[in-house]
């Protein structure tokens, strides 16, 4: 048996930890740089607010309603789900974490008949402990398992916990579950499928296998197809490291100058190589996007995308870095106003089977840089996140007062909170 614990309303379920005045309140968290509406709390959704809102729009959309407003602290969101991921290997025979807010779990070696007592008891657990409410969904497959803890975050009276364990259980969820749902089923198949009139799981589980494999020609489909009737065979490694990479932000506002696009895509760099490392893996390829913004038609336009190997397969945040920015100065051209840029990461594989290049003239230098990032994502760990970083990472602006003020990322965040768990600046005070 599988296991699924998907925490509520993530983000803004964060947000609340240090905030018990906003429970019950409307919540929302923002895109990077303030955008839009990223994140829900469940009143939030019930007064109408709709996922992808402008910020802007929300005062005139809502103007009678108090509406608390975060902008997105992937720092504190990234540490407290780990504090959730860190109950659940104590207490699962075996786990793998999915997403920020998801982590599977095998239960095989729990009895049958104590499976809804012990996902009752990890709810509790969590919930006291970290302060973020869970829903667990257990299934004999992942895709049963994901759709178990959407009804038992639907319905109260499954107290968190949802099982479908028989033929009969899974035929009820099945014929309640959208198509558009389902695990494995993207938004281009499920309006292929939609417009067989087929609506729900049910309906398509209940064609045969041959109809399935002549109409898509799709492995995954068709592994989806043998999930919802039962059968275990979405393989782990599918869903283990990411074969691809990409950070990419919209800027606040207009970017002209190379300086300035240049600390924005060193960042976007530097996030890359974080994440490769996290999950033990290096990269071979690096690539860069730019582009304009496609709505202003009254300014020129003007995209490109280029990509270089790296002679050695790394995670290094400087070499990633250096690859980045030379990427820049190929396809930057003056007399445009840039609104996107992303940097993407390719080629990926393991951090601990790596073949250096005879003609790498830095091979050498391969585990001084290796020694030299494990030491600094351990200080940005206890201390902070960019305790350190690389001098391109950082940008100027002057101040009200005519100087020059530092700062480590050029993303808007005027409604962060606080991080009083990973920085001794942001430590909670007693009155």
């Amino acid at each position: 048996m599988y296991a699924i614990i998907d925490c509520d309303n993530c983000y803004v379920s964060c947000e609340r930890v240090f905030r018990p005045d906003l429970k019950d309140k409307p919540v929302v968290v923002l895109s990077n740089n303030d955008g839009c509406v990223v994140a829900r709390s469940n009143e939030a959704k019930k007064i109408g607010i709709k996922a992808g809102t402008p910020y802007f729009q929300l005062a005139q959309q809502f103007p009678n309603q108090k509406i608390a407003v975060f902008s997105s602290n992937y720092e504190l969101y990234g540490e407290l789900t780990s504090r959730v991921v860190a109950i659940i290997r104590k207490e699962a025979p075996a786990y793998f974490r999915y997403s920020i807010d998801e982590c599977f779990a095998y239960l095989n070696d729990v009895e049958q008949a104590h499976l809804k007592n012990w996902g009752e008891q990890l709810h509790a657990k969590i919930k006291r402990a970290v302060g973020i409410p869970v829903s667990i969904g257990i299934a004999p497959n992942k895709t049963l398992a994901k759709m178990a803890s959407h009804f038992a975050k639907k319905y109260q009276g499954y107290h968190h916990c949802c099982i479908i364990d028989t033929p009969q259980k899974r035929n009820k969820a099945l014929k309640l579950y959208p198509i558009a749902e389902v695990w494995g089923i993207g938004r281009r198949y499920a309006a292929r499928l939609e417009n067989l009139n087929i609506k729900t799981a049910y309906d398509f589980a209940s064609h045969n296998q041959s109809w399935v494999r002549a109409t898509f020609h799709n492995i995954v489909v068709e592994r989806t197809w043998r999930e919802l009737n039962g059968e275990d065979c979405v393989p782990n490694e599918q869903i283990a490291a990411k074969k691809s990479i990409c950070t990419s932000r919209s800027f606040n506002g207009m970017v002209a100058d190379l300086n300035t696009l240049r600390t924005h895509v060193a960042n976007y760099a530097a996030r890359c190589a974080e994440k490769l490392r996290q999950q033990h893996t290096v990269a071979s390829i690096v690539a860069l996007f730019l582009q304009t913004n496609a709505f202003r038609q009254d300014l020129p336009q003007y995209c490109n995308f280029q990509e270089t190997r790296l002679l050695t397969p790394s995670s290094s945040t400087t070499t990633i870095v250096q690859a980045a920015n030379k990427l820049l100065q190929q396809i930057y051209q003056q007399g445009y106003q840039y609104k996107k840029a992303g940097v993407i990461v390719m080629g990926i594989t393991p951090s601990n089977s790596i073949q250096q290049d005879l003609f790498d003239t830095h091979a050498q230098q391969f585990q001084k840089m290796r020694r030299l990032d494990a030491i600094i994502d351990h200080i940005n760990k206890v201390n902070g996140t960019e305790t350190i970083v690389l001098g391109s990472q950082q940008y100027t602006q002057k101040n009200g007062k005519g100087k020059a003020d530092t700062f480590a990322n050029a993303i808007k965040h005027d409604f962060r909170s606080k991080n009083p768990t990973t920085r001794w600046s942001d430590i909670i005070t007693l009155k």
